[in-house]
């Protein structure tokens, strides 16, 4: 057996450490960390528990990421040493030892790269996910249960927080839909490239004939939008007229300027308030209604772009991003990446990451040929 080139191994591990350090900006990242530690330890921080609960979020994860990247670093000088001492000593046990931690360090390194690749608007979200069975009758329904199990597996081997948030079962097996969600940082961006038709090829077990059947399920990832219950409005905004009150209520409602117009001037909205006596008091009636508008059109705003991001999948023939074939042989491939594997029973298991992490290059790669194509 030819022996291993630590040379070359160790030049490649620097050479993606200084790419992923190139793409991270670490000086940036420290400076984002120092900052989101002076948000942290800011007097009156949990006044506002949701923002607080952000900046806390978003400073662990800063300061991991700053961590594992510093520690792959100081791995590579390691390891270095490490294949300097076992020559020098002629120690197989200390190489052996060396070449199992270069190999540890390619596989981490792997993963940090795939995280810097994570880069998109909405990436860092948690996802909501939703599956449906498409063409294939009830062997469809199996398949979009079997899938389900997949994703499930997949968040319980990583201990992800997830919770199945609605299920609509079929008449024979299996499922017509089901929506779930993961609760972990990045989750929409690594799942999201599961978005697609997934086609299932097996001798159908609800065939008394034992006939080969296709069937196809429908696998749609969106981000988890966060939810707000109050709306800011900039005083720039808004234009506020003020009248005299019309109807029943008095010489004092009828002859001062105490009903309230707010306009909206981005939307257009319009709120009026005269059911109070005083001024200040309509205005804050007619605050709260308007932002209560302005919430309601938020979300709506928000479904739209989630529905757009989700994109149109069909579930059938011509569009299916995965195969997976039980028979007459044993594969599951990714038709975009071409990443495939012969392990099907462990991909059913939730051994998808290989899948995933390719996905993931596979996208940077196409937004990266968009931009250049743009230019």
């Amino acid at each position: 057996m030819a022996e291993f080139d630590f040379s070359q191994a160790i030049g490649a591990l620097r050479s993606k450490y200084d790419t992923i350090a190139g793409a991270v900006d670490l000086d940036a990242l420290r400076t984002q960390i120092k900052e989101l530690e002076q948000e942290a330890s800011a007097p009156g921080l949990w006044d506002d528990p949701e923002n607080a609960q952000k900046v806390t979020s978003r400073l662990s994860a800063a300061e991991s990421q700053l961590k594992r990247i510093e520690s792959a670093g100081s791995r590579i000088d390691d390891v270095e040493t490490l294949v300097e001492l076992g020559r020098e000593e002629d120690d197989a046990d200390t190489l052996a030892e060396a070449q199992d931690e270069v190999g540890n360090l390619d596989k981490d390194l792997s993963d940090i790269e795939i995280q810097t690749l994570l880069d998109g608007e909405y990436d860092e979200r948690a996802a909501v996910i939703t599956i449906r069975s498409g063409a294939g009758g009830v062997d469809a329904a199996d398949w979009a249960q079997m899938l389900l199990r997949m994703y499930l597996r997949w968040a319980e081997r990583h201990g992800y927080k997830h919770k199945v948030m609605d299920t609509s079962y079929a008449e024979e097996a299996g499922i017509k839909s089901a929506t779930f969600q993961i609760d972990e940082p990045y989750a929409y961006g690594k799942l999201s490239v599961e978005g697609g038709t997934h086609r299932l090829v097996r001798i159908s077990p609800f065939d008394n004939q034992g006939r080969r059947q296709t069937s196809f399920a429908a696998v749609e990832v969106v981000p988890l939008v966060e939810a707000t219950d109050h709306i800011d409005i900039p005083d720039t905004d808004l234009r506020v007229d003020t009248y005299c009150s019309s109807g029943p209520g008095g010489q004092g409602v009828n002859t001062t300027y105490s009903a309230v117009r707010l306009t909206h001037l981005p939307t257009g909205i319009v709120v009026t308030m005269q059911d109070e006596r005083s001024q200040i008091q309509n205005r804050a009636a007619a605050m709260q209604v308007l932002q209560s508008r302005l919430l309601v059109l938020k979300h709506e705003e928000e479904a739209k772009k989630k529905k757009e991001l989700a994109g149109d999948i069909k579930a059938s023939w011509g569009d299916q991003m995965r195969s997976y074939v039980l028979h007459p042989y044993q594969m599951v491939k990714d038709l975009r990446t071409g990443y495939e594997t012969s392990q099907t029973q462990a991909v059913f298991d939730g051994e998808i990451d290989e899948f995933i992490d390719a996905g993931i290059r596979w996208r940077h790669q196409q937004r990266r040929e968009a931009a250049k194509n743009a230019e």
